[in-house]
């Protein structure tokens, strides 16, 4: 049976959008600066968050530099640790400072998707308060080029009945037997994902319940978390469910190399 495509509601439920900004990047340093038309990409990006209809926008940055351009441009912002090693122990610190009741949705809007849909940030709010047993949410889309479904660099993810995640993975999930055995390992020969199976493609996008956040930090890392290089493995690990809002939308990629800066710059338009 396939997961049926949700539309969230035009009023969302109260929420926060955090958009965790670390300077430090390996392939794109600085990137949180980096000028799209005149304004940092940590701004762009807020700026998405706050179309959402987020209560409230907050920049969590490790860099005096990243806290400075914010206030520049009106948007809330705080330092916060420079020794997080994800985004989600970044939004714990803020949960934490922030004093947040344990029902606050919290969305984690990454800090590096200038481009991210205002409605799908609050459809993935939507979906989560709707979501009872559920303290995290997030989306996916359907994929049927067999290219990205064995690209291990695209997440997938299996849902139960109710579209709760049963496991994410690099690997393709679900794997089609019969249609795929026949042509393993030739890639370029397999078919498209054939009915029911459908593939959903994960979207990296996160809400969250403050009442977990706090808990976050404490949860051994665990096994099939190491394994997969998948964060959110940790969570469905020590038993936490994760509800998945299904989009027939494809979003647009975000900013992680050179190649990629480029691109959006040139969307935006030359600085002013």
């Amino acid at each position: 049976m396939s997961v049926p495509i949700v539309h969230s509601p035009a009023a969302p439920p109260p929420f926060v959008a955090v958009v965790p900004a670390r300077l430090a990047s390996t392939r794109l340093p600085n990137k949180p600066l980096a000028d799209l038309g005149g304004k940092p990409m940590v701004v762009r990006v807020a700026e998405r968050a706050r179309e959402s209809g987020a209560q409230r926008v907050l920049i969590a940055t490790d860099a005096q530099a990243v806290l400075d351009a914010a206030r520049e441009h009106g948007i809330d912002a705080m330092l916060t640790r420079a020794d997080h090693p994800s985004g989600t122990d970044r939004l714990a610190e803020v949960a934490a400072q922030q004093g947040w009741s344990d029902d606050t949705i919290v969305v984690n809007v990454q800090g590096d998707e200038p481009l991210i849909d205002p409605a799908l940030v609050r459809g993935v709010a939507s979906h989560l308060a709707a979501s009872d047993g559920c303290a995290i949410a997030t989306a996916a889309h359907p994929i049927t080029n067999p290219t990205e479904v064995f690209n291990p660099n695209v997440v997938k993810v299996v849902l139960d009945a109710r579209g709760v995640a049963l496991y994410f993975s690099r690997a393709p999930i679900p794997w089609a037997r019969d249609a795929w055995q026949p042509h393993w390992p030739e890639i370029a020969a397999m078919p498209a994902p054939p009915a029911p199976a459908t593939v959903y493609r994960h979207i990296g996008l996160y809400a969250y319940r403050a009442k977990f956040l706090r808990t976050y930090p404490s949860l051994a890392i665990s096994p099939i978390e190491q394994t997969e290089a998948l964060e959110q493995l940790r969570a469905m690990w020590h038993g936490e469910r994760i509800a998945v809002l299904v989009t027939p939308d494809t979003p647009l990629p975000g900013v992680d190399t050179p190649a990629d800066l480029a691109r959006v710059q040139a969307l935006f338009g030359p600085s002013v």
